[in-house]
């Protein structure tokens, strides 16, 4: 690794024209009286803002060679890399964003639809609740209709039968009425008119119905 450093050093001062350069590294173990770097230092305050100092000369060389170097690779290679990753993660971040946005809009279209079919699913109940309410009221009124009609037969049969059992009761009732009416009038009177007798019933009978 050494060897490298001094191969390096001994190629940079032959080429910037440093004979003191190059002899400091064929021989970096210079002693400080045959003016080496540490006797350079101990006369001077401040040795790296001596730029008549050869080894000052190659450290700017080298910062510049480094400095340049730096430059190349970042405008080449990592600023280009960095700002592909950036583009990358704006095109992401819009891709996720984009997503984001379609993703809302379907999920308010689909609460939007959810609610229309609730609100249909609703209509459809009540309308339903509706109508079997009304086919429920229907129904009942046919039911009272039909009792109705059924309970007025047989009132309408059982007043027929009661004014048949009653003209029955009246027909029996006038017949003994008018046969104890001649009797009577027969036993009073000695004869009686059975047309008479019956006529006076009659009337009395018609009386007493139209009294009740």
């Amino acid at each position: 690794m050494t060897r490298w450093i001094r191969l390096a050093t001994t190629t940079l001062a032959c080429l910037l024209g440093a004979p003191g350069l190059a002899a400091l590294a064929a021989n970096p173990q210079l002693p400080p009286e045959a003016g080496g770097p540490t006797a350079h230092a101990q006369t001077e305050g401040m040795p790296q803002l001596d730029f008549s100092n050869p080894l000052m000369t190659a450290q700017v060389v080298w910062l510049v060679l480094i400095f340049g170097l730096l430059y190349f690779v970042m405008k080449n290679y990592a600023l280009p890399r960095v700002g592909e990753i950036l583009e990358e993660r704006r095109r992401r971040i819009a891709a996720d964003l984009e997503a984001a946005h379609a993703a809302k809009a379907e999920a308010d279209a689909a609460a939007e639809a959810h609610r229309e079919a609730t609100q249909r699913a609703r209509a459809e109940a009540q309308a339903a609740v509706a109508r079997a309410l009304q086919q429920a009221q229907e129904e009942a009124q046919k039911r009272a209709e039909a009792l109705n009609a059924r309970l007025a037969e047989q009132i309408a049969a059982a007043e027929a039968r009661i004014g048949a059992a009653r003209d029955a009761a009246m027909g029996a009732l006038r017949q003994v009425a008018a046969d104890t009416a001649e009797a009577l009038v027969s036993r009073l009177t000695g004869r009686a008119d059975r047309t008479a007798v019956e006529a006076a019933v009659a009337r009395e009978l018609a009386a007493r119905r139209q009294e009740a």
